[in-house]
């Protein structure tokens, strides 16, 4: 077993906590059932926002889904001239049996466009 990374991203429609918390509930979903990760393989989760999401810290979803005991902390992204709006990007870590290699990163809605290297 190893500790790896796992990164995923998701876009917003609006600045909405309901709708905020939707799409991030959506995204880790994703990445855990994509990868197999059970609640006690992870270790920490890293969200960043977009300046312009002010509504709810996009760790709520984490805590409303059972995941509150594991250590989570939101951040603020750079403004950057030309960067994707509306955007929440997270980082896993997280204890695992797959390779580096192996690991299914997400990206979803317009974040897909993010990593266009990524077959999905």
């Amino acid at each position: 077993m190893q500790v790896l990374a796992l990164r995923g991203a998701i876009t917003l429609e609006r600045d909405e906590r309901d709708h905020l918390l939707e799409r991030v509930e959506r995204l880790l979903a994703e990445m855990i059932e994509r990868n197999s990760l059970s609640h006690d393989d992870l270790i920490s989760i890293l969200f960043t926002a977009t300046p312009d999401i002010h509504s709810v810290f996009p760790a709520v979803a984490a805590r409303q889904m059972g995941l509150g005991d594991v250590p989570l902390i939101c951040a603020q992204e750079l403004s950057i001239e030309g960067a994707m709006p509306l955007c929440v990007r997270v980082l896993i870590h997280t204890n695992t049996e797959l390779t580096r290699s192996e690991l299914r990163h997400v990206y979803l809605e317009e974040a897909r466009t993010l990593r266009d290297d990524l077959a999905e």
